[in-house]
This record gives structure tokens, C-alpha cells and sequence, in this order.
């Protein structure tokens, strides 16, 4: 923690220097060598080069934080049974209140679950709860939880957005369409019927899966972390392809994205270019109620140009966090950084702001996790193959909004 808050001052002191330096170059008509812009790039980008650090210690403290109470944080029945004091001939002592953690959290049926994987052995009956004929087994909670964390770290959309459980069948989410409105009348004049009218918004669930091939001498050291490995990949795999469904997926076999259904907010001339007064008019295009609750996201290139931006009073749009924890922000409100977001190029979406907690992600029922055993026996190696149903949908158009870059010549 002390290196991060080193860090983020050491950073913000670049900053203002680099902002000081800018200025400083400036001519009478604003201009900058093409010398003094080389040095404030250089400048720039250590700036740039601190926020990566800074963001990678902040990952790293939180995955340690997270892993570190799996195992002692089991999911239990009664969990609000945990000690109570009893008075015993004038003398105080706790008395633990047993608690039994059942299904896929139990202790049984994780140990059963990573000796099947690490040692294939007979599938015993503590395994039934998550058994699907050859098709393979739901992972026990503890490693569930830990496959979800690894998600959210490679994955912006589902630290933004409501994800919510479905065990089987389309989700149907009522949309209130067009809403009803009250008149002025007379006395005892007609009072004017208006409806509110409903649309609907269906979830459905579209496989993403992938494999990793493990060697029988990793799997047989007792020292190697089987579960903290695959927990690890497989979040890495299945995180960035997510992110990149719900951000701009067209719905065809994937999620589909913001993109396709956030409504534009404002259209900026430049087809490359992005100013000041663009990034207010996408603020301002969003309506009150939602920018409580709004962000920004964009990728890289997009908020290097946003740096460069100043307000009427002359400060700079992006403000950088000094705070662990907290995000940059542009206009006071927070930005995320994602490389699936369009650059800044001809009528590309080059910059979201809204309430992403209207994007809901479905996800159906457990992830399953299977071993393959002759698939690559013949290099020794064994397969585990992982698979998830997922969906994910903007159901509310309008709490969202995009930039739109102008058409090319």
C-alpha cells in the first residue's frame, strides 16, 4: 500500500510538471515547437507509464486479497451461527456452534472434485452433485468464486454492469416502452386515457469454452497450485472474450454489446479528433438521473487525446486519481480504460458515458470443468476443458450514450 500512495503522489507531481511544461512552450499563438512537443510526449508518457504500474499493483493487491479468503470463507448453511458465550458456573467460555457447509461448498465435494482432476480417479458419489454424464462437473463454490474474481479482473463490463443468476430458459425483463402522461382539465371534463406501454428484453445464453493442456508431472507435484493455475487462465480467456462481447458483440452466437443498441449522444466533426466541446456534449446528451451513477470508457488512444483537453477556465478534462482504488476522472466523473472500445476513426464509437448498471449479464446456471484424459495422452499431457453459458444485453437505450467520430472524406 505504501508503494502505491508513492506512486500515485509521484505520478501526480509528473503530471502537474508536465502540464507546467506545456504551458510554459506555448507561443503567443498557442503554438508548440516540434522540439518542446517531442519533450512533453517523452513527459507524457511516463505519466502514462506510472498509471500502468499503478494499475497492475492495485490488481495484484486485490487478487491477493480475494484468494487469500477462499479458503478460510467457506459457504455455510447457517452462516450467522458462529460463536456464542455461554455463562458456566459464574466462568464465560465460547462455545463454537458447529455449522456444515453442503453441496458444491462442501469440503467433500471439493476435495472429491480436485482429486478427480489432479489424480483421475473414479468419480465418487460426492461428485453427484455436480455430475452431467460425460459432459463434466460443475466446479465446487470455492473455486467458483475464485474463477468469478479472475473474471472481474480481466473484465471491466462486470465490475460495471448488474450480472445477475438464471438456472434454465430465456430471461424475460419487462421494459416499461412509452410511459403514460397527465393533462389539465376542466371541471368535470373527460380525463384523457394514457397507457404506459411495456416491451420486453430476452437473455438467452450462448457457450463460451476453451481448453488447456496440462503435463502428468505438474499435475502429479503436490506443489503446483492446479486450481489457482486454471483459475488464473481460464479467467484470462474467458474475461477479454467476454469483455469484448458485451462491449461491441453483435448478438450472433455472443452477448450483444452497448454498442450495438446505446443510442449517440453527440457526433464529432473530426473524424480523428476529439474536443472539449465534444466530451461535454456527451455528457450533457445523458439525462440527469443516470449521470449520478455514470462513467466514461474508452480505449488507450482515445484518453492520451482526452489528456490534451481543457475546460473554459483552462484546466485539463482528465484529473489523475491519488487515491488507491479510485479511478482517473474526466468532467468529475470516473473513466475506465478497455482496448475492445473502437479508436478514434471514421463513424467509430470511440467513447461511451452512461449507467452501465443497466447492461445485464446472464449467467446460466454453474460453469462446468471436465479433464480429458486420452486426447493428448499421446504427449503425456492431460486436457481441461472449461465451458460457461452466458448473455448479456443493454435493456434501457438510454442510459447509455456514445460518441460517434465523423464520416471520412
Amino acid at each position: 500500500m505504501e508503494k502505491l500512495v508513492e506512486l500515485r503522489e509521484k505520478r501526480a507531481k509528473a503530471w502537474e510538471a508536465t502540464k507546467a511544461f506545456l504551458e510554459s512552450k506555448r507561443n503567443d499563438s498557442g503554438i508548440v515547437s516540434a522540439e518542446d512537443t517531442t519533450t512533453y510526449e517523452k513527459m507524457e508518457a511516463e505519466v502514462m507509464a506510472l498509471t500502468g504500474e499503478i494499475e497492475r499493483l492495485e490488481r495484484q493487491a486485490e487478487m491477493d486479497s480475494k484468494f487469500s479468503n477462499i479458503t478460510d470463507r467457506p459457504i455455510l448453511n447457517n452462516p450467522g451461527a458462529a460463536h456464542h458465550m455461554n455463562a458456566v458456573n459464574g466462568n464465560s467460555r465460547t462455545q463454537a456452534t458447529a455449522a456444515h457447509a453442503t453441496g458444491l461448498a462442501s469440503d467433500t465435494y471439493s476435495q472429491a472434485f480436485w482429486n478427480a482432476m489432479r489424480e483421475n480417479r473414479v468419480v465418487s458419489n460426492d461428485l453427484a452433485i455436480g455430475t452431467d454424464a460425460q459432459g463434466g462437473y460443475l466446479v465446487p463454490d470455492e473455486f467458483h468464486r475464485q474463477l468469478i474474481q479472475a473474471l472481474e479482473e480481466y473484465n471491466i463490463m462486470r465490475r460495471l454492469a448488474r450480472v445477475i443468476r438464471t438456472s434454465s430458459g430465456d430471461l424475460q425483463i419487462p421494459v416499461v416502452a412509452t410511459r403514460g402522461t397527465a393533462a389539465w382539465v376542466d371541471e368535470a371534463g373527460t380525463i384523457p386515457t394514457s397507457d404506459t406501454n411495456f416491451g420486453q428484453v430476452t437473455l438467452s445464453a450462448y457457450k463460451l469454452a476453451t481448453m488447456i493442456k496440462v503435463s502428468n508431472e505438474l499435475l502429479n507435484d503436490s506443489a503446483f497450485p492446479l486450481d489457482s493455475f486454471l483459475a488464473q487462465d481460464f479467467g484470462r480467456r474467458m474475461g477479454t472474450l467476454e469483455e469484448e462481447a458485451f462491449i461491441g458483440g453483435n448478438g450472433t452466437k455472443k452477448p450483444t454489446g452497448f454498442l450495438v443498441d446505446a443510442q449517440v449522444g453527440t457526433t464529432a466533426t473530426s473524424p480523428t479528433a476529439v474536443t472539449f466541446d465534444n466530451v461535454m456534449d456527451l455528457f450533457h446528451s445523458l439525462k440527469s438521473p443516470y449521470r449520478n451513477r455514470a462513467v466514461f470508457i474508452a480505449n488507450d488512444l482515445t484518453i492520451k487525446a482526452l489528456r490534451k483537453l481543457k475546460d473554459s477556465n483552462g484546466q485539463y478534462l482528465w484529473q489523475p486519481s491519488v487515491v488507491a482504488g479510485t479511478p482517473d476522472t474526466v468532467l468529475g466523473r470516473p473513466i475506465h480504460v478497455s482496448s475492445y472500445m473502437p479508436e478514434l476513426a471514421a463513424d467509430e464509437k470511440a467513447m461511451a458515458f452512461g449507467d452501465f448498471s443497466f447492461y445485464w449479464i446472464a449467467d446460466r446456471q454453474g460453469r462446468t470443468f471436465e479433464r480429458l484424459n486420452e486426447l493428448f495422452a499421446a504427449t503425456d499431457q492431460v486436457g481441461f476443458k472449461a465451458t460457461q453459458r452466458v448473455d448479456g444485453k443493454l435493456i434501457l437505450p438510454e442510459a447509455v450514450k456514445v460518441m460517434q467520430m465523423g464520416a471520412g472524406s
